[in-house]
């Protein structure tokens, strides 16, 4: 990768992501560009850029998780982007938040995703690149390019290195299966399945498994990983039938509520997640793979339009 193929694009980060963003311009040999926010009494905040950005490719790096303001934050950055002249503004966004509210599940609900996608678009997104989307259809929500990488490319590699005999993959519900199957494929391995019915949001009802996991090691694969309740509970099940070891990896570390320490009094031997999302790590158990690379080396390549096939995995 060369500085010099990508000192024309400037690179910028969201107040949320500035650790993530630092990573990722150092990666590129750039600095990230020069930006102030300016905070009112009531809340309200002003981004804008402290350098000229006309006829630039820019990268504005902000994941959305909660609050809004997160956001608010990049749209407010991707509207004074092209009213500053931009000719293209790329929101590398990590993890899209909204993203559980693709679908009506149910009556008289909103499809979040869909309107998050359309404001993105209308403040005036280029390209969109981002990881593991909790539902692969968003895509389809954009008339624009959306560049979805796979949080594999960052896991299996690690997975490898375990060198675990006896390895099953499994997903922690049946949503998850296409990304098991995805997994497995890579790792030569078996696949288990758990079956859950929720009472409601972030309330696990009754779960089930499918497969066999005794004398097994057990790597659960997810995209998310919330309140730590469905981990906790499908590894607890998977060693009362007899798994030799379990282990998770998820993509997006939103860990709320007391979810740290539900991980460090659970069965699960590791939890391994990304820094798409900034967290305070407390747990030994928990540890933290950084997505910096990944993200650097398709902004590169999208910056001098090279194919980034290589970074699909699954």
């Amino acid at each position: 990768m060369s500085s010099k193929k990508i000192k024309e694009a400037k690179v910028f980060a969201a107040s949320q992501s500035k650790d993530l963003a630092n990573k990722i311009a150092k990666a590129l040999e750039l600095h990230l560009g020069k930006m102030e926010l300016q905070r009112f009494k009531d809340g309200e905040f002003k981004p804008s850029f402290k350098e000229s950005i006309r006829g630039k490719r820019v990268f504005i790096i902000g994941s959305t998780f909660a609050p809004a303001d997160n956001l608010m934050e990049v749209l407010l950055m991707i509207d004074a982007a092209k009213r500053a002249s931009a000719e293209f503004v790329d929101v590398v966004i990590p993890y899209f938040g909204w993203a559980r509210q693709e679908r009506k599940d149910e009556p008289r609900v909103p499809i979040a995703a869909k309107l998050v996608a359309n404001m993105l678009q209308a403040a005036g997104a280029s390209r969109i690149i981002t990881m593991d989307l909790h539902a692969d259809p968003i895509q389809g929500f954009f008339e624009i390019p959306v560049d979805h990488l796979y949080a594999s490319t960052i896991f299996i590699p690690y997975i490898q290195n375990l060198d675990l005999d006896n390895l099953v993959i499994a997903s922690p519900d049946m949503g998850g299966s296409k990304r098991a199957y995805a997994y497995s494929k890579f790792l030569n391995s078996d696949v288990v399945i758990c079956y859950k019915q929720r009472k409601r949001a972030n309330v696990i009802g009754k779960m089930e498994l499918i497969g066999e996991v005794k004398g097994k090691n057990v790597v659960l694969v997810d995209d998310i990983i919330d309140t730590g309740g469905t981990l906790v509970k499908a590894a607890q099940l998977m060693k009362d039938r007899g798994a030799k070891s379990v282990r998770a990896v998820c993509t997006h570390a939103l860990l709320s509520d007391n979810a740290q320490e539900r991980i460090a009094e659970s069965q699960l031997k590791e939890l391994i997640v990304t820094d798409s999302i900034p967290r305070k790590i407390l747990s030994k158990k928990i540890k933290v793979l950084s997505c910096a690379p990944l993200f650097a080396d398709v902004m590169f390549n999208v910056h001098v339009h090279k194919s980034i096939s290589s970074k699909f995995i699954m």
